[in-house]
């Protein structure tokens, strides 16, 4: 019998030989509710001579909150069934019944879950599983293969200070942790280049988790997050902070192969120098990143490139709205410009994604010079609420209207946030610019160092002994080169279809000639 489950803990629902229909039940994230007199109903088939002498039900409930009958193909396998709680400690609680295998016809079933009429309470049901008795785990493999698969995984996520009752919103976290295995983590922690750390335990559905973090001024509090969105890799990983690595496994002194390690971990705040788990296997790994925010030795600085086209946000302290003169009209390659009625004003720039600001241009407006910028600072953030000077200039002047004058970065760093701190102009009670502009610095590879690895670290089988772990970045065209669009796509399906499950070989090997083919194209530019 092929799999059947119905897996409400994920949105979408995951479903594999089942199609579902439901009478007075809301949909939440994590699970779906039966109001008095609901049920969902699973449809699914069982093949010829499959013989199943006896199956075993799995129904998965949230809570304890109202008793539940349980039918197949209009038998009864449970009625009124209270489910004891689990002393408030909030895990699933999971009921089995047993199956007689004259119940279960061959082709059509209709599996019922109900809350009889009457109830009190609501029954949130997380998932429905059927399986055969001498095999009754194979729904819940098939589920965690199919989970490991889309193993990139956003949360939104709250804060809470110790001793508080309310709950903060705080930035999303995207994770995935891939190290050939498929298998999904259980325990997660980090620390990050600012000092910042966090440690998470994670549900088996992946549907949330549980943590504490301490900030980079010391501040410790309660880390809770919740499924936002998942994604089958490359999927989600675009503009991202994906490590990738070609790693090794250290036995007495020698090492040997151990397959990619890709590693993604973005909680919005500074880059991750060191990350711990335990997947569900029971293996634990550790590992060190060698190259967060350091220069490589085998780096060198490239051409200037304009990344302010990946600035999605800009806020100002203040700005002429009526007149249509406002900070939005920064990031335009029109003459427009942006004026404040004040002396000072702060503009504050949000990126796509981190970025090393190595070069920033201002653009003088159409009149008024005692309105341009004299003094100022800029800024970069992780969090929007911790600043750092990555430069500051005293005494400018611009000689001329729309004069662009260039500055170089005095402490350039990967920042996801910007702000330009206007602190004094030349005169004027009001102040303005026409443009501004960030610019980055191509990085290219000049050769892979000997003996040099991105990351150290060990990793240990559940019950066995630990041996080393160490890795070097996987280089290639699709890191992120301007104006290379089409060369960095095709390099990168063509990465991860070769080293993917190619499942279907003659669609994979057509795939593959195809991305070959256009590889080629770009690599002759």
């Amino acid at each position: 019998m092929e799999p059947v489950f119905a897996d409400f803990s994920t949105t979408p629902a995951q479903l594999s030989n089942a199609v579902v229909t439901h009478h007075r039940c809301g949909i939440a994230p994590s699970h779906v509710a039966l109001g008095a007199g609901g049920y969902i109903g699973v449809d699914f088939t069982v093949g010829e001579r499959e013989g199943i002498v006896e199956a075993v039900v799995t129904v998965t409930l949230l809570d304890a909150g109202a008793p539940m009958d349980v039918l197949l193909n209009g038998k009864a396998l449970a009625e009124r069934l209270a489910i004891p709680g689990d002393g408030g400690q909030g895990d699933p609680l999971v009921t089995l019944l047993s199956v007689p295998g004259e119940i279960l016809a061959t082709g059509d079933n209709l599996l019922e879950v109900r809350n009889p009429e009457g109830a009190d309470g609501l029954l949130r049901v997380c998932a429905v599983a059927v399986d055969p008795a001498h095999d009754r785990d194979r729904s819940e493999r098939a589920r965690a293969a199919r989970t490991a698969r889309r193993s990139i995984v956003a949360f939104t996520t709250e804060v809470r200070a110790p001793g508080s009752t309310a709950w903060q919103s705080a930035p999303r976290l995207l994770l995935h942790v891939d190290c050939g295995e498929r298998a999904v983590p259980a325990h997660l922690a980090w620390g990050a280049a600012g000092g910042s750390e966090a440690a998470i335990g994670l549900r088996a559905d992946l549907s949330g988790f549980l943590g504490h973090r301490r900030t980079a001024d010391g501040t410790v509090t309660e880390y809770r997050g919740t499924l936002a969105d998942r994604w089958a890799y490359p999927e989600g990983t675009t503009g991202a902070p994906l490590h990738r690595f070609s790693t090794e496994e250290g036995h007495d002194g020698a090492w040997s192969p151990s397959g990619e390690l890709r590693l993604l971990l973005d909680d919005g705040g500074a880059p991750v120098e060191r990350v711990s788990w335990t997947d569900r296997r029971g293996t634990t790994a550790s590992v060190v990143l060698g190259g967060t925010g350091r220069t490589d030795p085998r780096e060198s600085a490239g051409a200037l490139r304009d990344i302010t086209g990946a600035v999605s946000g800009i806020e100002a302290s203040d700005e002429f709205d009526m007149a249509g003169e406002v900070a939005d009209n920064l990031l335009s390659k029109s003459r427009s410009k942006w004026l404040a009625n004040d002396d000072t004003a702060e503009l504050d720039f949000t990126l796509e994604h981190p970025a090393t600001v190595s070069v920033y241009r201002l653009t003088s407006a159409n009149d008024a010079p005692d309105r341009d910028p004299e003094d100022w600072r800029l800024e970069g953030s992780h969090d929007g609420d911790h600043w750092t000077t990555v430069d500051s200039r005293t005494g400018q002047r611009f000689r001329r209207r729309h004069e662009t004058k260039e500055y170089a970065v005095v402490s350039p760093a990967a920042y996801p946030r910007y702000r330009l701190s206007i602190t004094g102009n030349h005169g004027s009670d009001q102040t303005q610019l026409s443009r501004v502009e960030f610019l980055a610095r191509e990085v290219t590879v000049d050769g892979p160092a000997r003996g040099a690895a991105d990351f150290i670290g060990y990793r240990a089988p559940r019950g066995g002994a630990p041996v080393g772990y160490r890795g070097t970045a996987v280089p290639g065209p699709w890191s992120d080169v301007a104006g290379r669009e089409d060369g960095q796509e095709a390099a990168h399906a063509l990465q991860n279809l070769l080293a993917g499950d190619l499942g279907d070989t003659a669609r994979g090997l057509d795939d593959a000639a195809r991305l070959i083919g256009k590889l080629a194209a770009y690599l002759k530019q």
